[in-house]
């Protein structure tokens, strides 16, 4: 596990943030992804659960999937993915089986981060291919954005179901 931040780090952890921004604006989950190569953006996106109604369409499988559409290869070698939050198991195990070589992502995630907080898969042994994870690049402005969601969706949940007793 890195910690070291290089400036290019935060600056496309910021396009990740953009992304994340765009995906709350359409009543998603705010997380957003960024896959470079060679110094250049090949993919970005945000969650599309709730619009596409597809329990795969996380940020980051979109945009691996872009990623290898554009380049011509499932092979994303020599790339590094930004994302804002820690990846789950299904978003580890694409990273891994696409040779993703590093993972830089802003927000830990206890529940469902597979990245070094619950599961380790990018250092597990047993695959064939390992991923260098650095972790909290712009983590405080990552974590605010999901928790400032998940507090409002709480709300609206809380307001509806009073509406409900009412």
């Amino acid at each position: 596990m890195n910690l070291v931040v290089v400036k290019d780090d935060e600056y496309f952890m910021r396009l990740a943030l953009e992304q994340a921004h765009q995906a709350e604006a359409l009543g998603e989950v705010p997380i957003g992804a960024v896959l470079v190569l060679a110094g250049q953006v090949i993919a970005k996106a945000g969650n599309r659960r709730e619009l596409w109604q597809d329990p795969s369409a996380h940020a980051e499988l979109i945009v691996l999937r872009e990623a290898a559409k554009r380049i011509g290869s499932w092979r994303l070698e020599g790339s590094t993915l930004y994302v804002t939050l820690e990846p789950c198991v299904m978003c580890m195990g694409a990273i891994i089986l696409a040779r993703v070589p590093h993972l830089v992502y802003a927000a830990r995630d206890s529940k469902v981060g597979a990245a070094g907080s619950l599961y380790d898969l990018p250092n597990d042994t047993g695959f064939n291919h390992q991923v260098d994870v650095t972790q909290g690049v712009l983590e405080e402005e990552s974590s605010k954005i999901l928790s400032t969601f998940f507090q409002q969706l709480r709300q609206k949940k809380k307001a509806a179901k009073m509406r409900l007793t009412d």
